[in-house]
Formats: structure tokens, sequence, C-alpha cells
């Protein structure tokens, strides 16, 4: 599977939904096929050379997040989501100055 991020066409539904319950949005996500987990780092964290075996969701909430993978690096905005393709290795990293808040799902 390509890596694919989402235009922001989509980002302004997704923007709607991070403010519903957590409970709406896991049941939206488990309906797409992906786990749902809120993540929080401080300024300057990195996840750094993971690979997982199934393709992984990430959009971005709040802060500033880069993503390294398959020879690219992608500053996602504000609500745009990348899926990261299983077997990728991957590294994130919080590049702004203060803390960033980021959902990460797992395909199941």
């Amino acid at each position: 599977m390509p890596l694919w991020l989402y235009p922001l066409a989509h980002a302004r539904s997704f923007s709607m939904a991070k403010n519903s319950q957590p409970v709406k949005m896991k049941q939206a996500w488990a309906k797409r096929g992906f786990t749902y987990t809120l993540w929080t780092d401080p300024p300057g964290q990195v996840w750094k050379d993971f690979v997982h075996e199934v393709d992984e969701l990430v959009p971005l909430v709040e802060g500033e997040i880069e993503l390294s993978l398959q020879s690219q690096t992608l500053r996602p905005r504000l609500g745009e989501e990348v899926c990261i393709p299983a077997g990728a290795q991957h590294t994130v990293r919080n590049i702004g100055p203060r803390t960033n808040r980021w959902y990460f799902g797992y395909q199941h």
C-alpha cells in the first residue's frame, strides 16, 4: 500500500469529529478498521525507526509533527491524516516548540 496523506477537504470532517466524545471517535475508527489512541508528546520527542505489521493512521490534532518514511518527509497540517503502510520503517518527531497531540490507530 502506498503512503497517502488526505487533503484538507477531508481534514475539515476530521476536525469536526475530533471534538466529539472519544467513544464516538473510537467507533468511527473501528468502522474504518482501525484502533484509536490519543498520544501526547513534549517538544523534541522522537519516535525513531518503528515498523508495524499492519497499516497505521496518524492525524495531527495539535502542535507540529514530522513523519519520515519511504524516502519522504511529511509535515501534516492540523487534521490531515497520514497512512503509514504495513512494513514501512518510520520516524515521528515533535518539531514544534510546545506539546503536541496526535492520534494513531492500527488496522485490525
